[in-house]
């Protein structure tokens, strides 16, 4: 049995999606109203255009291996003054987001202004944060049976500390907060896991790492020695031959209950 559990944030014990979705959503009704736009077809111009203006950008390399993704690039200030590559996302960031809503607005014959859409989603997704339903359970109950936690997340510390600054109820249950900005290397990459191992006190024998990406997550686990347990929240993938071999698969948090 661990005597340390590492959780992943996104999507492992903040449900990210939801809260992102949401977002977008609220702002696709807000164009509805300003501009007389289709939800739905705006929503799709948005999904096209982020991922594809985001490669654009110098910093894109660098955002792939801390791994921030282009829909937390559509809300983040990322103005961390631990690495150069984010001063210079910090000062480009803003024309990226106006960018990816004025590209959705073409769509329509519109004087539409992005940098209005751009404003309207930062505020939604700030006004949007979802757990998962069993997260604080779970973590009480770690938490009291005397287990060390964790969070080793991928991402700028800015926004990663802002996601938690807007659900502040989870923050007292760590130990330590791990976030790949500050450590130079996202996962699946051995530093961060290395670093959560090294302030935890622990062998990685000692450890369970808890996550929903088979690429970062359980195949950094993988990498490092750490007994892995993928949860499955939504994802029906099965692990192929390039992605992290899960030790252990669950559906829902509440599950590890079982398992410890």
């Amino acid at each position: 049995m661990p005597s340390a559990i590492f959780f992943d944030l996104d999507d492992t014990l903040l449900w990210d999606k939801k809260s992102i979705e949401t977002a977008l959503s609220k702002t696709a009704e807000d164009a509805k109203g300003l501009y007389g736009t289709d939800p739905e077809v705006l929503l799709a111009e948005v999904k096209k255009a982020a991922p594809a203006i985001y490669k654009e950008y110098s910093f894109y390399d660098f955002t792939k291996m801390i791994g921030i993704n282009p829909f937390e690039g559509l809300w983040g200030a990322f103005r961390d003054p631990i690495h150069y590559r984010f001063r210079e996302m910090g000062e480009q960031i803003e024309a990226y987001q106006q960018r990816v809503w004025q590209a959705a607005l073409k769509a329509y014959d519109t004087d539409g202004d992005g940098s209005v859409l751009r404003e309207h989603f930062i505020s939604h997704r700030k006004a949007s944060p979802f757990l998962y339903e069993e997260t604080m359970e779970v973590l009480d109950e770690l938490k009291a049976a005397g287990y060390k936690l964790v969070i080793v997340t991928n991402g700028a510390p800015s926004l990663q500390l802002e996601k938690l600054r807007i659900t502040p109820e989870i923050v007292p249950y760590f130990d330590h907060i791990i976030i790949s900005g500050n450590v130079g290397e996202g996962k699946p990459g051995q530093a961060i896991f290395d670093q959560a191992l090294r302030l935890s006190g622990v062998k990685a024998d000692e450890v369970w790492m808890v996550g929903d990406n088979l690429k970062t997550d359980i195949l950094g686990a993988n990498r490092a020695g750490i007994h892995s347990i993928w949860i499955q929240h939504h994802d029906e993938t099965v692990p192929g031959e390039d992605d992290g071999q899960p030790d252990q698969i669950i559906r829902r948090l509440k599950e590890i209950k079982n398992l410890l």
